[in-house]
């Protein structure tokens, strides 16, 4: 029987991974089934509990840390207190019954390959030009009330945890340049689907 594999979204903050993540799923030629994180921090505006994360508190993750249900965690001390972002062996992920997707960062990636094997997940990298990002990032603060400290400090961040000493650790070389939405899902999706032939 033939493994499923996991597609790991990842990049910088205001690269369109949210969106792109989203978009991959209306494409019946791939057929991904979606990895719901976890995390502590407040909803925003526009997001649901269960459809871009599962919301929960502190207390709740502890639960499931001592249960060792937690895959990957990671912790920011950002300017509205510590948020917790992390991934759980929940049930979601059945390797027998098709490929999935998830979205996260460099450690989530990391932390996902050992515990499911290199062989089966696989990275799909975002990178837009920082100017670029730094002006989609303030439009997208000025649509709700504007956090830009929180912003500033996601984009420093950013800048450490993406380098490229550590994307290089992790063996990424293809990136997907999304200067044109459209264009980036097409090369993303034909990825995923010569990937497919290769395992």
């Amino acid at each position: 029987m033939k493994m499923g594999r996991i597609f790991c979204v990842m990049g910088k903050s205001a690269t369109g991974k949210d969106t792109i993540y989203r978009e991959l799923f209306h494409r019946p030629e791939i057929s991904l089934r979606k990895v719901i994180p976890y995390t502590t921090r407040p909803i925003r505006e526009g997001e649901e509990d269960g459809r871009e994360y599962f919301f929960c508190t502190n207390e709740r993750a502890e639960e499931l840390q001592n249960q060792n249900k937690i895959i990957e965690l990671r912790a920011y001390d950002t300017v509205y207190g510590c948020w917790k972002y992390f991934t759980a062996d929940d049930g979601q992920i059945d390797l027998s019954k098709g490929d999935y997707l998830l979205i996260g960062t460099l450690d989530t990636y990391r932390s996902i390959r050992r515990y499911f094997g290199e062989d089966v997940v696989f990275p799909i990298y975002i990178e837009v030009e920082d100017g670029e990002r730094l002006l989609r990032a303030i439009s997208r603060e000025r649509q709700g009330i504007p956090k830009y400290e929180e912003m500033c400090r996601r984009f420093l961040s950013d800048a450490a945890d993406f380098s490229e000493e550590n994307l290089k650790e992790c063996n990424i070389t293809k990136r997907f340049i999304n200067d044109c939405l459209e264009d980036t899902i097409e090369e993303i999706v034909s990825y995923i689907k010569e990937t497919g032939k290769e395992t």
